[in-house]
């Protein structure tokens, strides 16, 4: 059962590729179907992206703080999807993917080390967050974008990704944040067995991508 749990997890974080030509509907349903595409890859699709969340959720579990993490993020990750979508830059997805699950990594590991949130993470998360921008043009390129509204779809693909963010974090604050951040054994009994099995998952992908993955 642990073997199928590996051998399946690295594959639903990598299950971003869609097949659907949409270049021929309506501009309105091209929007509506790309804020879609970008809802689902992160949720149900992205796996990676929705630990790398849950681990800049667990240090601090207040919605004010992680939302502030959020929009560092979400304006890095924008620059980013823009500049790759737009062909200004090609990162090679052979770097990308082990770095996205090295910052999960990290994250998870600043998590059990660290008592507080540092006033630097806004720095790494926005770094960070550049990376998975590169991994998010990747999920958008395989869709392709119609060029008569290729602007527009890329904001709804953004917009799509940010409310599967949004909804990861309210989702988090619904079932840890509200019940548990405030408890003296908060850290001990939820954020380092929670940061070890995500750290454990990220250290897991980052050899098979580096290693593994053609």
């Amino acid at each position: 059962m642990a073997g199928l749990l590996l051998w399946l997890l690295p594959r639903l974080a990598e299950a971003h590729v869609l097949d659907q030509d949409l270049s021929k509907l309506s501009r309105t349903d091209v929007l509506s179907t790309y804020l879609l595409v970008g809802y689902k890859h992160i949720l149900p699709l992205g796996l990676d992206h929705i630990l790398f969340v849950v681990s800049l959720y667990l240090l601090e579990p207040k919605l004010r703080s992680v939302l502030w993490q959020a929009t560092a993020f979400t304006v890095a990750h924008s620059i980013t999807l823009g500049l790759s979508m737009y062909g200004f830059i090609s990162p090679p997805a052979s770097i990308v993917e082990p770095v996205i699950a090295l910052s999960i990594l990290f994250v998870a590991l600043e998590n059990i080390i660290t008592e507080r949130l540092n006033p630097w993470r806004l720095a790494v998360v926005f770094g960070f967050g550049l990376i998975h921008g590169m991994g998010f043009a990747s999920a958008l390129t395989s869709v392709g974008l119609p060029q008569t509204s290729f602007l527009e779809s890329l904001l709804a693909f953004n917009v799509g990704v940010e409310l599967g963010q949004v909804t990861v974090i309210l989702l988090l604050y619904a079932l840890i944040g509200r019940w548990f951040a405030g408890k003296p054994w908060y850290k001990q009994r939820i954020v380092i067995p929670a940061s070890v099995v995500i750290g454990l998952i990220a250290a897991y992908w980052t050899v098979e991508r580096i290693f593994f993955t053609a």
